[in-house]
């Protein structure tokens, strides 16, 4: 790219928001943004202000009102605001209800301003005197400031200005800003903003938190010109503002999703309310599910063709971090109680259009004939479940009795580990079979995934952890390949059965699993990076407890063998039911082989 100033960038930027219907607003200081806010706010408000006083325009009286009410408020107040209604008491004694933002992209008034200053000549609490890039305002407030440079600086630059900005001179109606976007026209970014301060001390925007934009198969977005023509559509713009960020109710958080995010819940909405079908979500773990499932249900909840939203959470996974979790997107949004009672008059309540229960009450619920008036006015309604962690019960009976009840819902379900026909358990049913998508109308069969968002992805992204694959054949070929079996094709599940291969007995061999044992004492010293003596501790998982025993069985006798200054602690962890099936009276219960661990040293 031929080199160009920072200012050229900045005035190709304004042309390219100009282009896309954005007004230019010659904004110099702060009395500029309050005298701008008060006219956009009025011709926004015009309708309301006409009927109620002949003329819509603010008198210096009902503006200060105004401003008592929305300037000088912290950035998580602000937010709420903006996203609420205030009652004017107008000088002739009417009232009016204001708004602040719409969803409707055509009632909103869109303004693009450049080099704003802000200084402690025009407001006086601010500490330094700075100037912004580009501020775009919606209805007169500042809602989304971009800090650009110029190709070949440090995008990090920009963020941290902004940081500097908001511990010194974004005050006022500044505090109303939502999303900061940096670029250096070949890389971009966005946030979310934050409180500046949070406990009393200075709360930096973490270079954590800033993303990258993608499309919708995740392929990253990373110009400026690629990036506004998606993002800085102005209906897509006021889509992120009005229905893609957070505010948690329990903590003064201010939240913008990410891309995947956004594209999974937009990908439910329309299969429930376009399709009249279900799907599932596949994200991987540490890819924040519970947010977008919750803030899926939310938008539901919000649609006047769906009659209840029901959240189902298994049982054993509604504990206090959980509860607090879902409470923090909605305060006492959770029916904690064990009672199906509760659930019922959640139920029976008309205003209550959002419901997070236990899918075990739920199967209660319709199972009941005490219930069964309350329950069977929602059998033939607009229904829509939202299942996290949905390759759990699920699979089950419970999951069938609700699905019989309600004949008209709709499921979407959320999973990290959905389950595929490779992976399927005796009976053979997948994700996909749980969440049926039907058919297009052209004929063809939809996908029951309605959006992926791998483990590759998160790395790409640095939403978790990365680590390093290493693959080790581990069968015994030597008998395999005397038959005519290639070996390298063992991992086909579809060239075993071609060939009656029981892949099953042959990762389970004995001979197998006393060398992968053997494998892993040999080389884990080379594998790990401990910070002190004795502080590293790895995690070896296997498919069955049966499988687990054998192992635990192989490590023992291998640490034993071991000088005893240079042994392993192992310790097996696993839970089991108290009636699992038994598929030979020759084997261990479960329980047995936890008594047995239990007692090692």
């Amino acid at each position: 790219m031929p080199h160009i100033s920072e200012y050229e960038v900045e005035a190709r930027f304004i042309e390219r928001l100009e282009s896309l219907g954005y007004t230019f607003a010659p904004l110099n200081n702060y009395d500029d943004v309050l005298a701008n806010f008060r006219l956009e706010l009025s011709k926004f408000n015009a309708a309301k202000l006409i009927e109620a006083k002949g003329e819509a325009s603010f008198s210096d009286a009902e503006f200060k009102r105004v401003l008592i009410h929305v300037e000088n408020k912290s950035v998580y107040e602000s937010a709420k605001i903006l996203r609420d209604k205030y009652v004017l008491t107008l000088d002739n004694g009417k009232t009016v209800y204001l708004e602040f933002l719409s969803s409707d992209t055509n009632r909103n008034i869109y303004q693009v301003s450049h080099q704003i200053t802000m200084d402690k000549d025009h407001k006086d609490d601010v500490s330094y005197k700075n100037r912004y890039d580009v501020t775009i305002l919606i209805n007169g407030l500042p809602l989304v400031q971009i800090e650009l440079k110029r190709p070949g600086v440090e995008i990090n630059e920009a963020i941290n200005q902004i940081n500097r900005y908001r511990s010194f001179s974004f005050r006022g109606l500044f505090r109303y800003l939502q999303i900061f976007v940096v670029s250096n026209s070949v890389q971009t970014k966005y946030f979310s903003n934050e409180n500046e301060t949070m406990n009393g001390t200075y709360n930096p925007i973490l270079k954590s938190l800033v993303f990258f934009w993608t499309d919708v198969n995740n392929k990253r977005i990373n110009t400026l010109d690629a990036f506004s023509a998606e993002f800085f559509q102005r209906a897509a713009l006021t889509e992120m503002i009005d229905k893609y960020m957070v505010i948690k109710t329990t903590e003064p958080v201010l939240m913008v999703m990410r891309p995947y995010q956004i594209y999974a819940v937009k990908a439910a909405k329309r299969r429930v309310l376009e399709a009249n079908q279900n799907g599932y979500v596949f994200a991987c773990t540490g890819s924040g599910k519970t947010l977008t499932s919750f803030k899926l249900a939310q938008l539901l909840r919000d649609e006047p063709r769906i009659d209840k939203v029901i959240f189902l959470i298994d049982r054993k996974d509604l504990d206090d971090q959980t509860v607090d979790e879902y409470n923090s997107f909605e305060k006492d949004c959770v029916d904690q109680s064990n009672s199906t009672y509760v659930l019922i008059q959640h139920m029976k309540d008309p205003q209550r259009k959002l419901i997070v229960t236990t899918i075990q009450k739920m199967a209660n619920a319709v199972n009941s004939q005490r219930y069964e008036a309350v329950m069977d006015a929602y059998r033939d309604k607009k229904v829509a479940f939202i299942i996290d962690e949905c390759h759990r019960s699920q699979f089950g009976k419970m999951h069938g009795d609700i699905d019989r009840h309600f004949t008209k819902a709709n499921y979407i379900g959320f999973t990290g580990t959905p389950i595929f026909a490779v992976n399927a358990g005796a009976g053979g049913r997948t994700t996909a079979d749980m969440f049926p998508a039907g058919m297009k109308p052209d004929g063809t069969k939809r996908d029951s995934c309605l959006h992926r968002y791998m483990i590759k992805d998160a790395i790409a992204d640095g939403n978790v952890l990365r680590f390093s694959v290493e693959y080790q054949r581990s069968i015994v070929a030597r008998s395999i390949a005397a038959k005519g079996i290639d070996p390298d094709q063992l991992d086909d599940p579809e060239y075993c059965r071609r060939h009656n291969i029981d892949i099953d007995n042959l990762y389970h061999n004995d001979e197998r699993i006393h060398n992968v044992a053997e494998h892993i004492f040999e080389h884990h010293e080379q594998h790990i990076h401990p910070q002190g003596k004795d502080v590293y501790t790895s995690i070896f998982a296997v498919d069955y407890v049966k499988t687990l025993a054998k192992y635990y069985e192989e490590f023992k006798k291998l640490n034993e063998a071991r000088p005893e200054d240079k042994r392993y602690r192992v310790a097996a962890i696993f839970t089991y039911g108290a009636n699992e099936d038994m598929d030979d009276p020759q084997d261990e219960h479960s329980a047995e082989i936890l008594s047995r661990c239990m007692e090692d040293d």
